[in-house]
């Protein structure tokens, strides 16, 4: 056992390091940690994080160049009286066992390692759950399995499906998950010069996530979700806009299924390194984190609970939005149809139009845009490359409104009601919502492209388009992604495609445009790509008429009078 020290803030409680230990489990497999506590005399409560990203990592400087090291600021934390267990979970880093990704093994694991750390003389037998990412994870099944000595949670970037949130995106395989597996194992293998190598992660889960195309059994047992409701600790379940395609989906979902109490943040957070950031900084747990664990492991009265439940980060407007509701009580759900255009405000393939009106009978060509796929000038994904370099929308169908008369901020859940009709017996959708910036006309007169901002996404496979009748809204549409059936080719079917939740505000002035098309590129969506497959060849026409209105569905929230 090797021991060590450091300090922390100024004034606040020194700290002892504790490294080489391990706690037994039921079937003999031994666990290791590293245990961070005050240098003091007396009992303190615990915040408990488990990886499979090796707790050597928490040696590396904050920084966004190290994703891995999601566990915030330990120091700090011990400062203010709390002692820091870090695990490697099995199979994984010093940790005995074979690593499992989160199957049962793993979550039985959790409730009793949360209750080694409460028999510790040095715990007061309070511990709450803390960190990023897989620590979210993590967390989600320390409250599921319910350890009596667990007091709380906060789960900060976490997914709650791992199939849907994750690794196929409306039944769209997404190549993240294995990336991210390949680089785990690659971690927890390769030293520096000749050190001896590390742990070899067996077996290869990567293989899995591509074998396991549907919502199965496998899935099933590594999925929180259908098993929120069993969590009896209060939660605290922080997101951000940024990471649509791995957490966002997570998080909001989380906080509508657990029954516990619980209260969400949605931060503004743009990107996956923002998230990480913000995690590294003081301010933040001490504003956000400390009060809650503070009020639930310590018992002080930090004003907590009179705190609002929902709180969103409102883009581009700098404020919060606060309330008790999710989805929110005042915001109107509003249609914006889909019509032929043109715009006349961006170059795509179509350039059709949005609209509150509702379309009408019309010239038979104005009630459908269709087309081919792959298209021929795609050259990285579906991004072209024009005068100008890269285009991501030169070649997809956008719809865009009219210049806004005024602001317009939407927050809450989004749908998109579309028709459409595949030469093929199957198709993708792949939708994005899009803030349009204002244009000076020698700029659009010379060809360039309107400066645009994403909004959120959303994805849909068209034989995966069967809904759970008893788990879906009329705001979230809820795929069964179990049993897929081909289409009909020529025939024409709705299909409601959930765009994950956003906080926005479109400026006066500026545009919302809808892009639509059947896949995206590294150069849009870097490692969260969906693999373009060889058999995705066809042509797709998508319906705007009285009788199949498509239709994008927004939260609009009515301006304060």
């Amino acid at each position: 056992m090797a021991t060590g020290k450091s300090g922390a803030a100024a004034g606040a409680l020194p700290m002892k390091t504790e490294t080489g230990i391990y706690a037994t489990m039921r079937d003999g497999t031994r666990i290791a940690l590293r245990i961070y506590r005050p240098d003091a005399e007396g009992e303190f409560p615990a915040l408990f994080a488990a990886s499979p990203y090796q707790y050597e990592t928490d040696d590396l400087p904050h920084s966004s160049l190290f994703l891995w090291r999601e566990v915030g600021p330990v120091a700090w934390y011990v400062g203010h009286g709390y002692c820091y267990v870090h695990a490697d979970v099995r199979g994984t880093g010093n940790s005995g066992g074979s690593y499992g990704f989160l199957d049962r093994a793993e979550q039985q694991d959790y409730y009793e390692l949360v209750e080694w750390i409460a028999r510790q003389p040095w715990c007061t037998g309070k511990v709450g759950g803390i960190g990023q990412s897989y620590y979210a994870w993590s967390q989600w099944y320390m409250g599921i399995v319910n350890p009596p000595h667990l007091a709380c949670i906060a789960p900060y970037d976490g997914a709650v499906d791992l199939y849907r949130g994750v690794t196929y995106h409306g039944g769209i395989y997404c190549e993240f998950l294995p990336w991210w597996y390949t680089m785990v194992r690659a971690n927890n293998l390769h030293r520096a010069a000749n050190a001896p190598a590390g742990r070899e992660m067996l077996p290869d889960h990567a293989w899995e996530f591509i074998r396991h195309q549907t919502y199965d059994d496998w899935w099933r047992e590594r999925t929180p979700f259908e098993r929120l409701a069993e969590i009896r600790v209060p939660v605290y379940s922080i997101g951000h806009w940024g990471k649509v395609g791995l957490h966002l989906s997570g998080n909001i979902v989380g906080y509508e299924e657990v029954k516990s109490p619980k209260k969400l943040y949605v931060t503004g957070a743009k990107d996956v390194f923002e998230a990480h950031e913000l995690f590294d900084t003081i301010a933040f747990h001490e504003q956000e984190l400390k009060p809650f664990y503070d009020h639930y492991l310590k018992g002080i009265d930090t004003g907590w609970e009179r705190r609002p439940n929902v709180r969103l980060h409102v883009r581009q407007a700098n404020r919060v939005r606060e309330s008790n509701d999710w989805p929110l009580k005042e915001a109107r759900s509003t249609s914006w149809y889909l019509h032929k255009g043109p715009s006349g405000s961006v170059t795509s393939l179509n350039d059709g139009t949005l609209s509150t009106a509702a379309p009408k009978d019309g010239a038979p060509g104005d009630a459908t845009s269709s087309y081919a796929y792959p298209d021929p000038k795609w050259k990285l994904g579906v991004v072209s490359v024009g005068q100008f370099g890269p285009d991501p929308v030169a070649r997809v169908l956008t719809f865009t409104t009219a210049p806004l008369e005024d602001d317009l901020e939407i927050s809450g859940p989004i749908v998109l009601q579309l028709y459409g009709a595949s030469s093929a017996t199957d198709t993708d959708f792949f939708v994005k919502l899009a803030d349009q910036f204002p244009q000076a006309r020698e700029e659009r007169s010379a060809g360039r492209q309107p400066m645009a901002v994403n909004v959120s996404k959303g994805w849909l496979r068209a034989s995966h388009r069967e809904k759970d009748a008893a788990r879906s809204t009329d705001w979230r549409p809820y795929y069964t992604h179990g049993n897929p059936q081909p289409i009909e080719p020529g025939r024409v079917y709705r299909y409601d495609i959930e765009v994950n939740p956003a906080s926005y505000l479109f400026q006066k002035g500026h545009r919302i445009r809808l892009e639509i098309v059947n896949g995206d590129s590294p150069l849009t969506d870097a490692i969260f790509t969906h693999q373009y497959m060889y058999y995705k060849v066809g042509e797709d026409t998508f319906h705007h008429s009285r009788d199949c209105p498509s239709r994008l569905i927004l939260p609009v929230v009515p301006k304060a009078k």
